[in-house]
């Protein structure tokens, strides 16, 4: 019974053993290689485990490649994969270039797998261009008329220029720009509506393709048609600016004229004010007079008289004083 128990125990040891072992030592994987003719030594895996790399991500790439004829090595793939690159879609991109025959080296391809950029897609857009769709770019023409046009933009990736090169937000910015430009240039927004293939013969010979990682086969025009009035609008703008400027003005110059009549009224009741002070001054004078015997009664009486006189006379002409003391001529 005993020795029974120590089977059992010796038993369920190796099991755990094995378990780990196998665990560690991707045994599965190896033979899966040699069965593929791909000849990577045991030991290599055990060296992925230690350097954290999973042996699966490299042996499985490995494997197609070599399937596909392409010469590889595990070294250079799991180079790439601590990198941080896609090993997996990198060996795709390859058997996709080489079927279609494109240049297309492990080097440049996980040069542009770790630009960030897909390079399966790369090679798939070589072989089938990709058509780009611009928004709606608004440009007004020389006679005012703003013209809205769509363009369609067929690429084809250049892988040459992949690592470095400008993306489609580039691509729509330029045609966008040659296209405000060709209808800007047009005399008349007439002349853009009768010929839209203008405006892609002039953006496409600009070569809007320099430095970007695309190559432009062809730019279609959509879509065109007829915006707002930028012209008319512009005109009544300026209209209404140049009325509210002189509006402006003619306040300022009403606000002057009531303060100049502020001020002369001002002079008039200052001049009143020492008319009525005058006035005022005069019984003292005669009285002083009659006193100092400078005037004489009769000569008094006689200024009364001419006084007198000169109002029945202005009362017989018909001028009537208003109550500021001038007649009706303001005088």
């Amino acid at each position: 019974m005993q020795d029974l128990l120590y089977l059992l125990l010796l038993f369920v040891i190796v099991l755990v053993g094995l378990s780990v072992f196998l665990s560690f030592v991707p045994i599965g994987l190896w033979i899966s290689a040699l069965a593929a003719g791909v000849r990577i030594g045991i030991f290599n895996l055990i060296g992925m485990r230690l350097r954290r790399v999973v042996p699966a991500r490299i042996v499985g790439p490995l494997i197609k490649s070599n399937k596909a004829g392409i010469d590889m090595n595990a070294n250079m793939l799991e180079a790439h994969y601590l990198a941080g690159g896609n090993v997996d879609r990198v060996i795709d991109a390859l058997i996709a270039a080489q079927r279609a025959s494109i240049d297309l080296g492990f080097e440049r391809a996980a040069a542009i797998d770790l630009a960030g950029r897909d390079v399966l897609q790369a090679v798939q857009m070589s072989v089938n261009p990709k058509v780009i769709e611009t928004p709606i770019i608004a440009a007004v023409a020389k006679d005012g008329i703003e013209v809205k046009a769509k363009a369609k933009v067929t690429v084809r990736a250049n892988i040459e220029r992949l690592v470095g090169g400008a993306g489609e937000e580039t691509i729509i910015a330029r045609v966008g720009e040659g296209v405000v430009t060709t209808v800007g240039s047009a005399d008349a927004h007439k002349n853009v509506l009768e010929n839209p293939d203008s405006i892609s013969e002039t953006v496409l010979s600009k070569g809007l393709d320099a430095g970007t990682a695309f190559e432009i086969l062809s730019i279609d025009i959509a879509d065109v048609d007829v915006g707002r009035n930028i012209g008319a609008e512009l005109m009544s703008d300026k209209a209404e600016a140049d009325k509210r400027i002189a509006q402006a003005k003619a306040e300022e110059r009403r606000a002057m004229a009531v303060a100049r009549e502020q001020e002369m009224q001002a002079s008039v009741q200052e001049m009143r004010a020492k008319v009525v002070e005058a006035e005022a001054d005069v019984p003292k004078a005669l009285a002083e007079a009659l006193r100092a015997g400078k005037l004489g009664v009769m000569d008094y009486y006689n200024m009364r008289n001419v006084i007198a006189d000169t109002d029945m006379r202005e009362a017989i002409s018909g001028v009537d004083k208003n109550k500021d003391g001038t007649d009706e001529e303001g005088k």
